[in-house]
């Protein structure tokens, strides 16, 4: 093993912006400072990234993990061989699609032999995963699935906020069916013990209602509080877990950016999603908790409409692949999340 930990670094759907965002990201000298960055991807296609960009970098092609060394300029690759010389940018392709499922397959093997101590995953394009006949929701259910883990949580971390969601890749109305009290304690549950092995010993919780002013006393929905939060609270709260709720979300957000928590419990995507991306994409990272393997991601997508120019902000793949060696360096376990 290197003495820095070695992230796998997934280049993502190669018609968006992964391939540019990668390689700006494992030429970062912050980025290099705590990790040794290995990118599982098409070594052509970075090449290309890395003309658009101007940046004189030398992709070398490794056989495995182990191989990949610092070098200054140098950016390591297990080239997979999967995309066209042709391959448009910015636009769809199954054969694009298919090859993001494949760098992940080959991420996750790793991580699950031990191989790499991080996986970092550069953005994918849905529909196109969907049209290559891999249909996943997102990375976060597809790593559950290659890792065999019946159950896990998305958290978004960013520097003044984190939050971890109930429920994420499905419709509304789906939503507020799945909620149910073992889905939110369990939830909370990952957040905590996650917080707990990053060094924060007694987190503060908050956790969000689903319908606006958390129902108030009735007023608002069908007693959705009731029935599917509040008694979740409860057992946690028994057990010592500080969780507070149900909170109206629109105020536990504002509560919980300027310190008062430090993790929110969102009960659906768009509920946690939309205060992490209003406080700026390229801060937001994208953590899954529950996996066997350290996971982290960018919290934005494929950009086709800037893909290819150089126009990308590689800030949040560059804070991703910081935060998957910070957490590999914390601890063994799986993640967990730096305050």
């Amino acid at each position: 093993m290197n003495a820095l930990p070695t992230v796998a670094v997934t280049m993502g759907d190669g018609a968006g912006v992964g391939p540019e965002i990668c390689v700006a990201a494992c030429l970062d000298p912050s980025v290099l400072a705590v990790s040794e960055p290995v990118i599982i991807g098409d070594a052509a296609r970075l090449e290309e990234a890395a003309r658009i960009l101007d940046r004189d970098a030398v992709v070398r092609v490794v056989d495995s993990a182990s191989m990949a060394k610092q070098v200054p300029g140098v950016i390591n690759v297990i080239d997979l061989g999967l995309l066209p010389p042709d391959l448009a940018w910015g636009e769809l392709s199954p054969v694009a699609g298919d090859a993001a499922f494949r760098y992940i397959e080959r991420a996750a093997g790793l991580a699950m032999a031990g191989e790499v101590q991080a996986i970092c995953t550069a953005p994918l394009n849905k529909e196109a995963l969907h049209a290559a006949g891999h249909n996943y929701p997102g990375h976060t259910e597809m790593l559950a699935a290659l890792t065999g883990t019946e159950e896990v949580s998305m958290m978004l971390s960013s520097p003044s906020l984190r939050v971890i969601h109930v429920t994420t890749h499905i419709g509304l109305i789906d939503a507020i069916a799945k909620i149910e009290p073992g889905l939110v304690e369990r939830t909370v549950r990952r957040g905590h013990e996650a917080l707990v092995r990053a060094g924060i010993a007694q987190p503060h919780i908050g956790v969000c209602a689903i319908n606006p002013h958390a129902g108030e006393n009735g007023l608002f929905g069908y007693g959705e509080e009731e029935e599917k939060i509040t008694p979740a609270i409860e057992v946690l709260t028994a057990d010592g877990i500080d969780a507070v709720g149900p909170l109206p979300a629109d105020t536990a957000f504002f509560l919980a950016g300027r310190g008062d928590y430090d993790l929110i419990v969102a009960m659906y995507h768009d509920q946690g999603h939309g205060p992490i991306k209003v406080l700026g994409i390229e801060a937001g990272v994208n953590i899954t908790v529950g996996l066997p393997v350290i996971r982290t991601s960018v919290d934005h997508g494929t950009a086709f409409d800037i893909a290819g120019t150089g126009k990308a902000d590689t800030a949040s793949m560059s804070e991703a692949m910081r935060q998957a060696a910070a957490l590999a360096s914390a601890s063994t376990e799986p993640a967990s999340v730096t305050r």
